[in-house]
Parts: structure tokens; sequence; C-alpha cells
């Protein structure tokens, strides 16, 4: 699978995220909105990497879990 189709299926997934690929192939996350005190003290963060597109994914339903958000439904097929 491209790196197109899997940004754009994590920006799906993760809505209230922005998500990138760096030059250096390095896969980010930023959230669209700030992040309360509880929420950095619960260990969020505004912005996260990973390696790859799987790692990106694991990365952010920590974040989603640290900030006792619900996991977002899917709506396209599930990752391989």
């Amino acid at each position: 699978m491209s790196f197109d189709r899997h940004l754009a299926e994590i920006a799906r997934e993760y809505s209230q995220w922005t998500i990138w690929r760096s030059d250096a192939g390095r896969w980010w996350a930023t959230r669209h909105h700030p992040i309360s005190a509880a929420q950095r003290d619960a260990g969020c963060a505004m912005t996260i990497d990973a390696d790859d597109p799987d790692g990106l994914r694991d990365q952010l339903r920590d974040q989603e879990r640290r900030a006792g958000g619900q996991q977002p439904r899917r709506t396209g097929p599930a990752p391989p």
C-alpha cells in the first residue's frame, strides 16, 4: 500500500489530528486543538511520531486512551 493511502486512512480514522510523513520517512501526527493540563499530566502530547504507519496508529490509540476519548470508528477497511 502506498504511503499516500496510509496517510488518508489514518487521517480519516483520527480526524482530530493532522497526519503527515516527513522527508526523512518518519510518520507524524499533531492534534488540532490544545490539550488540557490534566491530559498533559496523563501523558498526552500535542505531536507524536513513529517509524511507520502501524506504529503511528499504536501511538494514536495510546493518546486517545490517555485523553479519555473513545477509539475512533474506522470507516474503511481494516489495516493489513
